[in-house]
């Protein structure tokens, strides 16, 4: 939960009228990683994250940005059109971050949730920090959590709302693809994104409602704020939102991913996923009307099983087996992937996932390899988080 800022990734793109070509060049894409700061012998948080940013230098310092922990730091790809560049900014960003990390005797670990303990939570020295730490009590003061969210350029804030009433259903798809924490307090917590068991306590996180139109949705953010239920429009954490400043969706349910790899694989998926719901739109389909409730449910269903188990479907409303899912997701954004240049690449990524199983999947198998021996997984973590 970063403060609000002005330079998002993915946003260097022009407004296009919105009856241009829905894909007539492609779609930008920017992403923001969280990254826990870990001991390397406990596997306890450390509140290292200021002197971490201190010891990063140049592009990496200026793609860092404080969080809402101590021992956390995020770092910001810079604007990418293609998956070979956003690729090497991950990679880059990743190993500057690590390296800052070593240096004060901590270790940067891609995993969605706090796997051991955090001794220290009290926020960062800011007056917004503070307020919401008023606000919210104890809430404000949960183990940190890391997310992965995925921004992608879109012509128009219009256009922007009608795409994410039509995400809507294959959100929590996307959501068992980056399953990555199913530890708490050194054990298994049944639950492939304890990430999403912990954000669900937070009123102003979890699925985007149904929008009619931009104004619908600003006139409901500014509803509610006047309930005292966020403290401004930073404070909408929907799984899909468009950006208050720029032409940009950003999808932000997630965990962040173990392996650049990962990450690549969701952004190209999700890029896809947009471009497709364009075409959509500008076709005249209309977006699914899908109780709240449902859709809520669909999404507990995809933290707990991750792609081990079935998630809802909700264009029926009946569970499926993941893959399934999956594979309707590949087949129905094949076309704007083949556009982008990414389907090759996606297909042989998800091959590669559906062998190794997710984040969550992997550290389990860590776990029960090593008979609970938690710190192996947190080492497996730190190694695969800077692996190119």
């Amino acid at each position: 939960m970063a403060q609000p800022r002005d330079d998002r990734p993915g946003t260097a793109v022009r407004p296009r009228p919105t009856d241009a070509p829905a894909t007539a060049d492609p779609l930008t894409l920017g992403v923001e990683e969280e990254f826990l700061l870990l001991d390397p012998v406990t596997g306890e948080s450390m509140p290292v994250a200021d002197r971490v940013r201190d010891a990063l230098s140049g592009v990496a310092r200026a793609q860092s940005r404080q969080e809402f922990r101590h021992s956390m730091v995020e770092m910001v790809t810079p604007v990418s059109l293609d998956l070979a560049s956003l690729r090497e900014h991950l990679v880059a960003l990743r190993r500057a971050a690590a390296r800052a990390a070593d240096a004060v005797g901590a270790r940067l670990v891609a995993v969605g949730a706090t796997p051991v303990c955090e001794a220290h939570r009290t926020v960062p020295d800011e007056p917004r920090y503070h307020d919401m730490s008023r606000r919210f009590g104890p809430v404000a003061h949960d183990p940190a959590v890391c997310g992965c969210h995925v921004h992608v350029g879109v012509p128009d804030r219009e256009l922007a709302v009608r795409v994410c009433n039509h995400l809507r259903p294959w959100l929590p798809v996307v959501q068992a693809l980056t399953v990555n924490s199913p530890l708490h307090d050194g054990r298994d917590t049944g639950h492939a994104s304890w990430r999403s068991m912990q954000l669900e306590r937070w009123p102003s996180i979890g699925p985007t409602p149904h929008f009619d139109s931009a104004a619908d949705y600003d006139a409901t953010v500014q509803e509610l704020i006047t309930a005292g239920i966020m403290l401004d429009a930073a404070m909408v954490y929907w799984y899909a939102r468009p950006s208050a400043s720029y032409p940009t969706v950003e999808i932000r349910v997630g965990d962040v991913c173990p392996t650049v790899d990962d990450t690549v694989l969701v952004a190209g998926l999700v890029r896809a996923l947009v471009a497709t719901m364009i075409d959509e739109i500008r076709a005249g389909v209309p977006a699914p009307r899908i109780r709240d409730c449902l859709v809520a449910a669909a999404h507990w269903r995809a933290a707990h099983d991750g792609l081990d188990g079935e998630l809802v479907d909700l264009r029926t409303g009946r569970p499926r087996p993941a893959w399934d899912l999956v594979d309707e997701l590949l087949a129905t954004v094949a076309p704007a992937l083949a556009r982008h240049g990414d389907r090759e690449l996606i297909m042989r990524e998800a091959e590669r996932l559906r062998r190794d199983g997710t984040g969550a999947t992997r550290q389990r198998r860590i776990m029960a390899d090593t008979g609970g021996d938690v710190r192996a997984v947190l080492e497996h973590l730190a190694a695969q988080t800077t692996a190119a």
